[in-house]
């Protein structure tokens, strides 16, 4: 079978799940079913464009993460500074490169077995005892719970078997990396009574290394577990009920310098720049901004914890003509994450962390027509609540004064910074009711006209307070000198009493599609889609220009032309689709610097008038033969500002004009969303041959790359990471039972380095992140 395709078909499960070999296309893409629309379909039969990655592909390339995910899906970016502030969008939209606010929800859907996850952290964990993985473009909600403007990923895990049995997986690798994965099933009472019990267990010892603590970083260890239970009482009916956790831990982030300058692009001088600020410390030895050595200096510590955990039933009833099904689940999800702010060695920033405690319920009720008719049908309802509970905090160290109000006089400076610590207490609240419905109704054997709907009624209230959580006793100091103490910490972080923000939205989505089965091989359609995305509100200090703390809701236009064909008696696969989509008021978080205190950064969202996705997806599949297929997939994306007159002005930008009014904005109308390269792609080729009775070898290998992207939200020049490309590779023996299988293989195999973000502040430093170096290790699985 052929390298699981990465834009819009995937693999159907054969006799051998590991078998790379093909004999034609219907063999696999062909007669594969998807849940996406809530029926079971052939994946080159849906007007739609989606790409679905099985199980046997994703175990070829070792992936379980979603980062890992993307790089089999070129249209689909996923950026995280770390798991809470993760970013993920498709076809450029969703969210782009910024740091997440509790206040607002993601464009992109994430879903695991039908449920709907509220915060795109709890997309970090790694994914267990995975079925096949979806990726869906656009607008959803007239068939998933909840509305998403951008787009959906929904994984579905292995449901229990009455027929026992049992996978292993055990990795090890270099830089300490160990990975163990088991799952067994089995029926309790025959044909009545299935569990399913699974759990993975990984680790490395960290790809960086903190000179200043003397330990690594940028590791991670990862342990979860599921359990799951299905009850067929009759034939008709059967309940499945699963329960999960999963738990996580990284000494991370620990951020990199990458470049320093100390002049603007007009060559004046950076006043108070990073050269002039640690020239003050004496002894104080700048890094060697080279990246690459993976040497970061922090002084503070760091951590990204977090325990993700929840339950969940389906309970599906057989009419007849029709199916019922209700969903129901409860999730947490804890965050836990601690922050050097400034990422030097020095005690400036000692502090800067958003913790959280979020909840969520959710409730879905749908029926869906059954067997061949005129008009098939999907009816739902739809409820969801949520609440995130966030903990900030912010903290000053001893060489804050120094660093950041060097004119005034020391004590008075030390007073107001040394020691000086802000706590805030935030609370989003979500209550979301929907109905929904979709119809498909063949006019002729060959044209297929899909219409769908969907109301969501939204109410969201919100509460923030800032207070002092310590601070030195300044009550000895002159009034003038207490009111000068005061104001400096009212400039850093000033107290902001709770506060309750309210809103709610009527929103009206939906979608119209033709679909014309040219021959039963070549499918051919065109979508319009309509989407929303209710408002957000910020839950933070916001800047004194902005007074209203809500952001206005999303409205999506999306229209999409495709054409799905498979030939050479269906060993090869060709889809193409073409898309436009316009979104007024885009959301999306900003990060930009004081312009009372340089150097102190503030996040909060907003509006953006108008932005355009527009761009072109290709996926190619042949099998050669029953032992050798390769594939190539690609996207191109411009993912634009239509109008975006008031945007952060880049650091590297003097807002100091002889003779003019100084700049306080950038015009970025024109230029492309950061975090979304024009170009990606991946090529692919897998292949096996029997070496002896029983026993075959087998290979793969895949190259993706992605062109130039930015990661900062003013675009700044010095936020452009250079396109790269990455190889992987595997080479193995199993037995064609299952019962063994041995393999190495190499990720990133020719050790390129490369950026996942760059972050250039206004002192001229630039600080970033970087990719994963080689990794390589050996594979032992067995099946049975």
């Amino acid at each position: 079978m052929v390298l699981a395709p990465t834009a819009f078909a995937q693999e159907a499960p054969q006799a051998s799940p590991d078998d790379v070999a093909v004999g034609s296309a219907d063999g696999n893409a062909a007669i594969v079913v998807t849940g996406s629309r809530r029926r079971e379909e052939k994946v080159q039969d849906i007007p739609l464009a989606i790409s679905v990655v099985s199980a046997a592909a994703l175990e070829r390339r070792g992936d379980f993460t979603l980062a890992q995910i993307q790089q089999q899906v070129p249209s689909l970016q996923v950026f995280s500074f770390n798991p809470r502030n993760t970013n993920i969008n498709i076809r450029g939209l969703g969210s782009n490169v910024a740091l997440t606010n509790d206040g607002l929800e993601n464009g992109v859907g994430f879903y695991i077995d039908n449920i709907y996850y509220g915060r795109v952290g709890t997309s970090q964990f790694d994914l267990v005892d995975l079925d096949n993985v979806e990726v869906l473009r656009g607008p959803q909600g007239t068939l998933f719970g909840k509305n998403t403007t951008s787009g959906v990923i929904n994984i579905t895990s292995r449901k229990p078997s009455f027929t026992p049995e049992f996978t292993g997986w055990a990795d090890v690798g270099n830089y300490g990396y160990y990975q163990v994965r088991a799952s067994a099933s089995g029926g309790l009472i025959d044909d009545k009574l299935a569990v399913r019990l699974s759990g993975a267990i990984s680790q490395n010892n960290g790809f960086t290394f903190n000179k200043t603590q003397n330990s690594r970083a940028q590791d991670y260890y990862n342990a979860s577990i599921r359990g799951q239970l299905l009850f067929t009482p009759t034939p008709d009916i059967s309940l499945r009920v699963i329960g999960d956790y999963s738990r996580q831990k990284q000494h991370n982030v620990l951020n990199l310098f990458v470049s320093n300058t100390a002049t603007y692009t007009d060559g004046n001088p950076i006043p108070n720049s990073f050269s002039i600020r640690t020239a003050r410390f004496a002894g104080y030895t700048q890094p060697s901004f080279n990246a690459f050595d993976r040497i970061g200096e922090a002084d503070s510590h760091y951590q990204a914890n977090m325990a993700g955990y929840g339950v969940s039933s389906q309970l599906d009833w057989d009419l007849g003509g029709a199916e019922l099904t209700g969903i129901t689940a409860y999730r947490w999800w804890d965050w836990d994450p601690a922050n050097d702010g400034d990422s030097t060695s020095l005690p400036v920033i000692v502090k800067a962390q958003q913790a959280n405690r979020q909840r969520q319920f959710s409730q879905e009720l749908r029926i869906s027509s059954k067997g061949s008719r005129t008009i098939d049908y999907v009816v739902g309802a739809y409820y969801f609540w949520q609440t995130v509970k966030g903990y900030g905090a912010t903290g000053y160290g001893s060489a804050a004064p120094t660093w950041f109000i060097p004119a005034v006089p020391a004590a008075v400076a030390n007073a107001a910074l040394n020691g000086f610590e802000v706590n805030s207490r935030s609370e989003p609240r979500t209550k979301t009711i929907a109905a929904f419905g979709q119809t498909d109704w063949h006019i002729t054997p060959t044209v297929t006209l899909t219409t769908g709907l969907r109301f969501t009624h939204e109410e969201k209230t919100g509460t923030f307070e800032q207070y002092v959580a310590s601070a030195p006793d300044i009550s000895a100091f002159p009034v003038p000198a207490q009111t000068a103490i005061q104001t400096i910490r009212n400039n850093f972080n000033r107290v902001v009493p709770l506060t309750t923000t309210r809103l709610t939205d009527d929103s009206l989505s939906g979608l119209a599609s033709l679909s014309w089965k040219v021959t039963p091989d070549v499918l051919v359609y065109g979508t319009y889609s309509r989407g929303n995305k209710s408002g957000g509100l910020n839950l933070t200090q916001l800047p004194i220009t902005i007074t209203d703390p809500s952001v206005r809701p999303e409205k999506v236009d999306s229209f999409e032309i495709g054409v799905k064909s498979q030939f050479l008696d269906r060993r090869a696969t060709l889809n193409l689709a073409g898309f436009w989509t316009d979104i007024s008021d885009y959301q999306t978080a900003i990060t930009d610097t004081d312009p009372v205190v340089v150097g102190v950064t503030r996040q909060y969202i907003a509006n953006i008038p108008k932005v355009r996705s527009k761009g072109v997806e290709g996926d190619f599949r042949f099998a050669a033969s029953d032992r050798f297929a390769v594939n190539a997939s690609a996207s191109y994306t411009e993912a634009t500002y239509v109008t975006y007159t008031n945007a952060p002005l880049a650091p590297e930008i003097n807002p100091v004009r002889a003779g003019l009014p100084n700049l306080v904005a950038a015009d970025l109308s024109g230029q492309q969303l950061p975090g979304v390269p024009k170009f990606a792609y991946t090529l692919g080729a897998d292949g096996n041959l029997p070496v002896a009775q029983g026993i075959s070898a087998y290979s793969h290998i895949d190259w993706s790359y992605r062109s130039s992207f930015n990661t900062s939200s003013s675009n700044s020049a010095l936020g452009q990471i250079a396109g790269y490309g990455l190889i992987n590779a595997r080479l193995g023996v199993r037995a064609q039972s299952g019962l063994w299988d041995l393999a190495i293989w190499a990720k990133n195999l020719l050790d390129k380095d490369y950026y996942l973000s760059l972050s250039p502040a206004a002192t001229g430093v630039v600080t970033g992140q970087v990719g994963e170096p080689r990794t390589f290790g050996a594979t032992l699985r067995t099946r049975f």
